[in-house]
């Protein structure tokens, strides 16, 4: 056990406060062919156990499933009838500590050069268990689990004989009859068979299955895979009453608008299947860029390669929805049903290391195509400036879309200089990934460029991003999942040519705001009147006016919300005293990132990080409210342990006497 979970151990019972990050991930990589990967993904196979599930997402070749209980040399196909594989190097190198180490040999290892997902479910009370057992024949059969609550779907696969994967789902059983179940491998509409599932429902110890072939004929070796549905019931978190994994259906309308599923929490991971026929089990998550404006999908019944990216279903704060009359998402009048994830993380950053990165190119660096950058974690936002070219900031978010493959990808981007709606960026080379991204080949204006990556992770009490449309009426209310007062909240209209709002300095009857693409100054604005934010936000959302650079009918936003952790970040204010002061951010070790704005007067957007230069000394400054190239001629700020020293200075007018100042700092 980990020294996290360790500290996280309840005072009471001495139960481990389990969070999403602990139990799932996805993960992306690039094939080395007949050489095994470490997937570092967190998850503690070894001791805990679990199942792993791997696809090709560029090649045809099919899902290979793997878990604890069967071993690492057995492989079964979930779009596939056979029997397991054994295999001692194909399908898993070994279950790890901290993830699993891929095989060497397709599909887990595969082609070197081709790019794979897994995902993995590791076991855990109220979230996911998987069972083992040998068939006796026997109808109305109780098979016993430890998934701690009623299993809302099981799955289940022969593992020694030819035979469908059976599926079922809670939801289902009131729609079909209390036999229901789906197929797997196969885009068949659901069924109703008493001798697959039992008609006795599941328990918080037990499922029950019939005598059929696929489930429990006498002699004949199965795995049960047991997915659970948290309401209001989940336990996990830091404070141990949220919610990670909801299993539901919903009926389509067969519009552009569908049925808002509402989950209580944004997902990173779903599998959605329509009661009809020629649907298939579509697989969605984040990694492989699950947006607020589509997706890329994988079928669980099929070994086909990714699809490009499709808008048939967006995510939001607080579940999915979908938006075409697509038969797979949302046809009219049929039932939907589905197993989704929670987004993680659930635990505020300890460190600014573990949440922001900063980047800097030179021209020795740079090269004609991309290379990696590792962050340490997965990038959720990155502001990219141009150092030596008049070009400014570039804007990407995971919400909004950024490819995932290095293979002919899009990316949506903005520009925080101007008030144009966002346009995509063709970068061949584009890729992030679960530790990091690749540096793009260098635009239009040449690989010699220099550049700037400043790379944010998404995080309780530090960062957060949502999309959302606007409809004009004050008061507007939109979810967030920051779990603390948001002290920045950034707005943009990504549709639409708009300017950039910043809310900040928010208090208890007013509220200031600027725009990011100007030098205007920190202006004041009450509560309760129709302009750009209605009303004092809160751990879960903020409120919105009539403005239209916030909340125009037709609009579609992102907001990035930031706040205070100790030592890790810090939004603040000061007055300048005309020469040379301390700003103490409570940190130990220094800022890594400062931006500073004017508040009373006109002035820039201002932007230092140490992969350029926080030092004693001339420090490079970019602005994001310009296109101007990087200023490396004056010693505006210096280093501080406690956080940043700024120096007046004529260039930047960052600690004029008596001038008033906002700042946002990270460690």
């Amino acid at each position: 056990m980990s020294v996290i979970k360790k500290l996280m151990m309840t005072a009471a019972g001495g139960a481990e406060l389990l969070a999403i990050e602990d139990v799932f991930s996805t993960y992306l990589w690039t094939s080395a062919g007949s050489t095994s990967i470490p997937i570092v993904n967190g998850i503690d196979l070894a001791n805990e156990g679990g199942m792993v599930w791997v696809k090709s997402r560029t090649n045809t070749e099919y899902h290979v499933v793997t878990d604890t209980e069967r071993g690492k040399t057995k492989g079964i196909f979930p779009n596939l009838t056979n029997a397991q594989d054994t295999d001692a190097t194909a399908y898993m190198g070994s279950f790890n500590e901290d993830g699993f180490n891929t095989g060497t040999g397709a599909p887990s290892g595969g082609t070197a050069g081709q790019n794979y997902a897994s995902w993995t479910f590791r076991k855990a009370p109220r979230f996911f268990d998987v069972v083992t057992y040998t068939g006796n024949g026997v109808s109305g059969r109780a098979i016993s689990h430890n998934l701690g609550s009623t299993p809302a779907v099981v799955i289940i696969k022969s593992t020694s004989s030819s035979q469908n994967w059976v599926v079922r789902h809670e939801t289902q059983i009131s729609d079909f009859g209390s036999g229901a179940y789906f197929v797997l491998n196969s885009n068949a509409s659901g069924a109703n068979d008493s001798t697959v599932f039992s008609t006795t429902s599941p328990t918080s110890t037990n499922f029950y299955v019939g005598n059929n072939i696929t489930t429990n004929s006498n002699g004949v070796t199965y795995v049960a895979y047991l997915f659970a549905n948290n309401n209001n019931n989940g336990g996990f978190g830091p404070t141990g009453d949220q919610d990670i994994i909801k299993c539901g259906g919903y009926t389509g309308n067969g519009t552009s608008s569908g049925p808002v599923i509402n989950l209580g929490w944004e997902p990173q991971w779903i599998l959605l299947k329509a009661s009809q026929s020629s649907t298939d089990w579509n697989l969605f998550d984040s990694m492989r860029e699950l947006t607020a404006n589509g997706f890329r999908w994988l079928k669980a019944n099929s070994s086909v390669a990714e699809s490009s990216f499709l808008n048939w279903l967006k995510i939001n704060s607080t579940g999915f929805q979908p938006i075409d009359d697509s038969a797979q998402v949302n046809a009219s009048g049929i039932k939907y049903y589905y197993i989704a994830i929670r987004r993680g993380p659930m635990r505020q950053p300890t460190s600014g290391t573990e949440v922001f990165h900063p980047y800097a190119t030179t021209n020795s660096t740079n090269g004609a195509d991309g290379y990696d950058v590792n962050t340490g974690f997965v990038v959720d936002t990155q502001f990219v400036g141009v150092r030596d070219y008049t070009q400014g900031f570039r804007v990407f978010d995971r919400l909004r879309g950024v490819s995932t493959t290095n293979s002919s990808a899009t990316t949506a981007r903005l520009l925080p200089s101007s008030t144009a709606a966002q346009t995509n960026e063709a970068v061949s080379t584009r890729e992030w990934d679960n530790t990091g991204y690749d540096v793009p080949e260098l635009y239009s204006y040449g690989a010699a460029s220099k550049m700037s990556f400043l790379s944010f992770r998404r995080a309780p009490g530090f960062f957060d991003v949502v999309a959302y449309n606007g409809n004009g009426v004050a008061g507007h209310t939109v979810s967030h999942n920051l779990g603390v007062e948001p002290e920045i909240i950034i707005v943009k209209d990504y549709n639409n040519t708009r300017n950039w709002i910043v809310g900040l300095q928010f208090g208890a009857s007013t509220f200031n705001y600027g725009l990011l693409n100007s030098t205007q100054y920190i202006a004041a604005s009450g509560y309760g009147s129709t302009t750009e934010f209605f009303a004092q936000p809160t751990s879960t959302s903020f409120s919105l006016g009539t403005s239209s650079e916030t909340n125009n009918s037709i609009g579609k936003y992102v907001a990035y919300l930031f706040a205070s952790v100790s030592g890790v970040s810090k939004i603040g204010s000061y007055t300048g005293n005309g020469s040379s002061q301390t700003i103490d951010c409570g940190f130990t070790s220094g800022a890594r990132f400062v931006l500073i704005k004017r508040a009373n007067t006109s002035g820039d957007w201002y932007v230092w990080d140490t992969a350029r230069g926080i030092v004693t000394g001339n420090d490079p400054h970019l602005s994001l409210n310009t296109t101007a190239a990087e200023v490396t001629t004056n010693d505006t700020i210096d280093p501080a342990s406690s956080g940043f020293i700024v120096n007046q200075v004529s260039a930047t007018n960052v600690n004029v006497s008596s001038a008033s100042y906002v700042y946002l700092a990270i460690a």
